[in-house]
């Protein structure tokens, strides 16, 4: 989708300044500056529905990454500047919260259905577009494990699909209750976990996964971006690396709970931004990876759009399709304890599936006949 940047508010905006001065140079005197500036104003031409439209898309975006980026560092920085204050009895009753509601994210979270319907989610939809596509049906009488690919930068195509109702999730899959997996450290910053929860999202642990597919009833997909914060430092346009054949964790939950492994692509995901890709062996990367085993994510160098045009750099992400493919279920049995063996049967099929949905879809959706899926 092409972005379209508004013009005419700028005009507007010089026509208002003048009257301004206008009436501060005419306050005792004649009317007749302010009366011609009123008249131009009348005239001047107004923003076009089309320029809202982008005006609405662009806050819907800067609002999800400004939330996401910041909005749990803000929070604890301002809870521990209120204890220095008269006000520190805030901070005092959010921790006694906190420690009281531990355990929720690992016990489904606290969803809020509402959420899901903000009109804000349908401007940031339309922003990209995203899309998402159904090649099979889910039963709602199985719990299932949709893998997620790939990571990107910031998991857009997961997020819009997976936590919000703006693409159509619960009317493509009726019956099926959609949960995305994040960091678990996420969940330990204030009030970005409320946020977190609202969305339906849970931490990505072996004891919220294992509730939601053991202890919520049927009918519940968890999706996992199962190559995770180490695949986001091989994003880039035009080159699709998984990081998949030796992340096996999740097959085995699915053995073990006897949940349907569900492969998912976001084509157009990497183009949402660029980055700086450092080479295996240099000191940068060594320090990304270092910096990943510690903190749980890798810092990645990377820009994107600014608020002011297209051409402009910035954080935030380009304004490029992308359309999420749910493939078809693998049937996977229930087996307390699976063998590695086992395991290593299931993670097949599921990789046969997920390159069958990637071979099929890919000239549909930006990609050419002769891209090929890399998976390490």
């Amino acid at each position: 989708m092409k972005s379209c940047e508004p013009e005419s508010g700028a005009e507007l905006l010089a026509t208002m300044k003048t009257i301004i001065a206008a009436y501060s140079q005419n306050r005792s005197g004649s009317r007749a500056s302010v009366q011609a500036a009123l008249r131009t104003l009348l005239t001047a031409p107004w923003p076009s529905q089309r320029d809202v439209r982008s005006w609405l898309q662009l806050l819907a975006v800067l609002q999800w990454v400004l939330s996401f980026l910041l909005l749990g560092v803000v929070s604890l920085l301002l809870l521990i500047y209120l204890v220095f204050t008269s006000f520190w009895p805030i901070s005092a009753l959010y921790l006694a919260w906190i420690i009281f509601d531990w355990d929720t994210p690992e016990k489904g979270g606290r969803r809020l259905a509402c959420l899901r319907k903000w009109r804000v989610w349908k401007h940031f939809r339309d922003y990209f577009p995203v899309q998402l596509v159904k090649t099979h049906d889910l039963s709602p009488s199985h719990n299932y494990i949709i893998g997620s690919h790939p990571h990107g930068i910031l998991c857009v195509g997961a997020f819009c699909n997976f936590v919000t109702g703006s693409t159509g999730f619960l009317e493509m899959f009726p019956g099926i209750r959609p949960f995305l997996t994040t960091l678990a450290g996420n969940f330990r910053l204030p009030i970005f976990r409320e946020y977190l929860m609202s969305g339906g999202l849970c931490p990505v642990t072996r004891q919220a996964i294992g509730y939601l597919l053991s202890k919520n009833g049927t009918g519940n997909a968890v999706a996992i971006v199962i190559g995770g914060a180490a695949e986001s430092l091989s994003c880039r346009p035009g080159v699709t690396t998984l990081i998949l054949k030796n992340r096996k964790g999740f097959v085995r939950m699915a053995l073990q709970h006897g949940a349907y492994l569900v492969p998912s692509f976001s084509f157009g995901e990497n183009d949402l931004f660029r980055q700086v890709v450092f080479e295996e062996g240099s000191w940068m990367r060594s320090i990304q990876l270092r910096f990943q085993k510690m903190m749980g994510f890798a810092p990645c160098v990377f820009y994107g759009r600014g608020l002011t045009s297209v051409q402009s750099r910035g954080f935030l992400p380009y304004p490029r399709p992308i359309t999420t493919v749910v493939g078809e279920p693998v049937t996977v049995p229930k087996i307390e304890d699976p063998s590695c063996e086992t395991v290593d049967l299931y993670h097949e099929m599921y990789v046969r599936s997920l390159l069958k949905l990637f071979n099929e879809n890919k000239t549909k959706y930006g990609l050419s006949e002769t891209d090929e899926l890399r998976i390490i």
